[in-house]
């Protein structure tokens, strides 16, 4: 006479669903990438909770991941869902500067204009006002690009450039200086030889 036990039946369904769950979980948190805390250093900060706004004046210094931003104000304000946007001003300096390092490229990307904005939802940072973006790889500038308005798409790695009475070329047209691909992988090359030694 065979002996049916459904309540162990259904306790091991039940523990093998929740390994599953469990293993599907934890994959799903380590593939999800963590947003970089934001490390803003400045003489004053004004701050209101209410409309998610902080003010920061004086030799501002912004640091979000491989990220930093120096300006005289940056007014940085969060969304609904936490994401941050700013805008870096200038009161006494002559630019507004960034720069985005990227080890595993051997590759630095410097940039500067009178104002700067970013998205942190979309991580986009427009420089506007005798724009330029300059590329290094191994310390050898590869690409430059000037204009008025420079939008630096850090998730493609891409630029967009206008023209404009403030252009930082001198017809006030964007200016674009590329150079071949072949120089770029040989600055690279040279950088790993250099790191393996």
């Amino acid at each position: 006479m065979k002996h049916h036990r459904p309540a162990l039946r259904w306790r091991s369904l039940f523990a093998l669903w929740s390994m599953v769950l469990s293993c599907s979980l934890a994959a799903q948190e380590t593939t999800q990438e963590v947003e970089p805390d934001t490390i803003i250093i400045s003489d004053t900060l004004n701050h209101d909770d209410v409309q998610r706004l902080s003010i920061f004046t004086g030799d501002v210094v912004m640091t979000r991941g491989p990220l930093v931003l120096h300006s005289d104000r940056l007014d940085l304000s969060e969304d609904q869902d936490g994401f941050q946007y700013g805008v870096a001003t200038l009161t006494t300096s002559d630019r507004v500067r960034i720069r985005q390092e990227d080890p595993e490229k051997f590759e630095i990307i410097r940039g500067e204009g009178l104002r700067a904005e970013w998205d942190g939802k979309a991580e986009e940072l427009e420089l506007i006002g005798q724009a330029i973006i300059t590329r290094y790889v191994c310390g050898k500038p590869v690409d430059e690009v000037r204009g008025e308005r420079v939008i630096y798409y850090q998730k493609t790695d891409t630029y967009e450039a206008y023209s404009g009475p403030q252009s930082a070329a001198d017809d006030r047209r964007v200016r674009s200086v590329v150079r071949p691909r072949a120089v770029i992988d040989q600055a690279i090359k040279e950088c790993r030889e250099q790191q393996s030694q």
